[in-house]
């Protein structure tokens, strides 16, 4: 049956136990697929990149979300821009290189030409058209403190929400004043619900993440801590709020282990974090300590960790010296297209404020650890064999949440839909 057969999808969905995994259909059903496309991908906002990749006008970056193709650009006005990248004419695609500059945006098929606010200002050779109805499609398009969103939704949720809670919590660092520092593209053989759940778990993270544990109290979970160690940590933690807050940072997480994201309840799609890193790190490196020049308004490396999360397909974690952003895109139902970026400030100069190794060493292992988990766990659920089994109460609760906050979206406007509310 397809995809909008409502048997079709609440059979699937009542295959899932509670408490347990996906059934393998989830990770391998190219119809179910294309219903995620419509009823996730495509009605939510998206992180695109960032808008120190894109500094002056006519500056451009691409990217695609399935079948279509997309064109970030910045005007000539300053203002950050998404288009669909193709042209009005006949179809071809516009701009073809990941990244670069490009006054008029100018079609290579038929030299149709267009300004970066989208406008077609010249068609050579046509018969009298009405150039003011055919400008490039617009897409939603956000920017919030350095952050770009796009929304491929005809009515985009609101933006709003997640504006306030960014905009507070982001803006100190100085994403937008920032610049890239390294860019490393991945191809995961692993359907992105299974990148997002082990995103969503550090149950893994003892066993395979040596460098990450020793900087952070992810996994010390009220399960395996002695009250002495939790009471330590909440004292640190006390501390550090009012530090913060005398700085005029925004302290929000609370408690060891890992925030709890999503809410399946109120669909909120972002969420903003600053929590402690471990005893003696200043930066979440593989040593702790500080691989570039401090970033936007910090005076001081006693920042903590910053980190933000939007689904589908946004995570970053910042320090005071760096951010390391991961932008996921669905590639199919067995492949997921993952960037890994990593910022410094605008100012800071490779091989003298910087190390690029050294920059990137924490979250590239792990990142690629991750995404070796995620495919080997790919091929474990089209296993014949396959039967989900139970989600730990203890470390997996983000799991579950992520999976009922994904279940609630794909069953369309009666599951539910994303939320305005923060």
């Amino acid at each position: 049956m397809p995809p909008a057969d409502p048997r079709w999808l609440t059979s699937l969905v009542a295959a899932r136990l509670p408490g347990h995994g996906l059934p393998r259909d989830f990770y391998l059903n190219a119809d179910l697929h294309s219903l995620e496309l419509q009823r996730i991908w495509k009605t939510g906002w998206l992180f695109a990149g960032h808008a120190c990749e894109i500094p002056s006008p006519g500056d451009y970056f691409t990217l695609s979300l399935d079948a279509d193709p997309l064109l970030v650009i910045r005007g000539d006005d300053g203002t950050v821009r998404a288009f669909h990248n193709v042209c009005r004419h006949r179809g071809m695609i516009l701009c073809q290189e990941p990244s670069g500059r490009a006054r008029r945006v100018v079609c290579p098929y038929h030299q149709w030409s267009y300004s970066p606010a989208g406008d077609l200002v010249a068609c050579k050779g046509m018969h009298d058209v009405d150039r003011a109805q055919l400008g490039l499609f617009a897409v939603a398009c956000e920017t919030v403190a350095g952050l770009i969103f796009v929304c491929l939704a005809e009515q985009p949720p609101p933006f709003a929400p997640a504006r306030e809670v960014f905009g507070k919590l982001v803006a100190p660092q100085g994403i937008e004043r920032a610049k890239v520092a390294r860019i490393i593209d991945y191809e995961i053989a692993a359907n992105w619900k299974l990148v997002w759940e082990n995103n969503r778990e550090c149950y893994h993270c003892d066993a395979n993440h040596p460098e990450y544990v020793r900087s952070n109290f992810d996994v010390v979970e009220a399960d395996r801590a002695t009250p002495a160690e939790l009471a330590r940590i909440a004292a640190r933690e006390d501390d550090a709020r009012r530090r913060w807050r005398d700085a005029g940072l925004e302290p929000s997480q609370s408690g060891a282990g890992i925030a709890r994201f999503p809410d399946p309840q109120t669909l909120v799609w972002f969420s903003a974090t600053r929590s402690i890193l471990a005893d003696g790190y200043d930066s979440e490196t593989t040593d702790g300590r500080r691989v570039a020049p401090l970033m936007g308004d910090y005076r001081s490396a006693d920042v903590g960790l910053l980190r933000l999360r939007s689904l589908p397909n946004f995570c970053a974690h910042a320090s005071c010296d760096h951010v390391a952003t991961l932008r996921l895109l669905p590639g199919g139902p067995r492949r997921t297209l993952a960037r890994m970026y990593w910022l410094v400030d605008a100012a800071a100069r490779e091989g003298q404020d910087y190390d690029p190794e050294a920059l990137t060493s924490l979250w590239r292992r792990t990142s690629e650890r991750d995404w070796q988990l995620c495919e080997m766990t790919q091929k474990g659920v089209q296993s014949s064999a396959y039967r989900p089994g139970p989600l730990s109460k203890l470390r997996e609760y983000n799991v579950e949440a992520f999976v009922a906050w994904y279940l609630r979206l794909l069953q369309g406007p009666q599951g539910g839909r994303f939320s305005c509310d923060s």
